[in-house]
């Protein structure tokens, strides 16, 4: 078999382990780092200070205003407290929020990042930003944004609640899928991605019996490394269109949606990606993949329905709209009734077809 493919690592150091947290100075200190504007969600007030306290006059400034899908005014605040502080960097502890607004302030001051995920969004692996205005979600690609230092400690995800941990698991899950059928996929990605499946799809059972299970949240946190890191790496496809679209649109919950409508997606890419089925088969064990993942999560608590989710009776028309409007590469290509299709069926929480 010939090969025919480009591959380009993406730079930054990952420190994993459990405790990794109490590294954050020495590891902040290699990166000659001294005023430090620390962003996360204000529900990680404690941990914030936590860590404050370990990185003393290292910090400059304390924002914990990161909020879901980075709103446009939200991110100039915090561009605008990190100019006038005088940050030299900036911390991002939290989920995709946290990182996410980070990822805004590097944007426009190049401040390098520190991220350390609570979550296993993956964010924090990827040099994607986004940012919402006006209901719409407009995401890029900058080097700036790609966090410099991210430091995995497993101990912090064990406070995310069962079902939380299971969506955000699902998140993570959704990028190793889509990297498996992208169409600048490299044999090194094609492998991250099948190990970040396997992983996450045999830890999440794990964390949602017992969220105290530092083993389980260890292999689901390297999954969402993984999954994380071929996002970055990788162009994202159908699946990741609508769910910014419904992210941004109607301010619905981001791993949730990823959830809800994953199965759908491969239901209708799989059949055209014979490499990606066969890789996701293997690694979930499952003879139909998009049905093994919509039965995994509806078992393990979480809600398959978009309409449950927020999503209004009459939002279908917008999200068609816009997806034809500006179509992403996809393994196989789609009408209009394809995405009525598919995003009726994870509107009404039926099962994929």
């Amino acid at each position: 078999m010939s090969r025919d493919f480009v591959h380009e690592s993406r730079p930054g150091r990952v420190v994993f382990a459990v405790g990794a947290r109490t590294r954050l100075p020495e590891e902040i200190d290699r990166l000659g780092l001294r005023r430090l504007i620390v962003v996360s969600a204000p529900t990680h007030k404690d941990l914030v200070a936590e860590l404050s306290d370990a990185l003393g006059g290292r910090i400059a400034e304390l924002h914990p205003h990161a909020t879901m899908h980075v709103p446009v005014a939200v991110a100039e605040r915090a561009v605008a407290r990190a100019r006038q502080v005088g940050a030299d960097g900036c911390l991002a502890i939290g989920g995709g929020s946290a990182i996410g607004l980070a990822k805004a302030v590097a944007k426009d001051t190049a401040l390098p990042i520190v991220a350390l995920p609570t979550t296993y969004a993956g964010s924090e692996m990827t040099p994607i930003w986004g940012l919402t205005s006006d209901g719409r979600k407009t995401t890029g690609r900058d080097p700036l944004v790609l966090p410099s230092l991210v430091v995995y400690d497993p101990e912090l995800t064990v406070t995310l609640p069962p079902r939380s941990s299971v969506t955000s698991g699902m998140n993570a899950l959704a990028h190793a899928a889509e990297a498996l059928y992208a169409p600048d996929g490299s044999p090194i990605t094609a492998l991250m991605a099948a190990e970040s499946a396997r992983s996450l799809a045999g830890a999440l059972p794990r964390v949602h019996a017992d969220p105290r299970d530092i083993g389980g949240r260890s292999e689901a946190l390297y999954g969402a490394w993984l999954a994380g890191s071929v996002l970055g790496a990788t162009t994202m496809s159908l699946h990741h269109k609508l769910c910014h679209i419904l992210g941004g649109t109607f301010d619905m919950p981001h791993a949730g949606t990823h959830t809800v409508v994953l199965p759908h997606v491969l239901a209708f890419n799989l059949p055209a990606a014979s490499q990606a089925r066969s890789a996701l088969k293997t690694a979930l064990g499952a003879t139909d993949p998009a049905s093994h993942l919509f039965h995994l999560a509806q078992d393990l608590g979480a809600e398959m329905s978009l309409k449950a989710l927020g999503m209004p009776d009459d939002g279908l028309e917008t999200v068609v709209e816009q997806v034809l409007a500006a179509p992403y590469a996809n393994p196989r290509p789609f009408t209009e009734a394809d995405i009525r299709h598919i995003v009726g069926n994870a509107f009404s929480g039926a099962a994929p077809a």
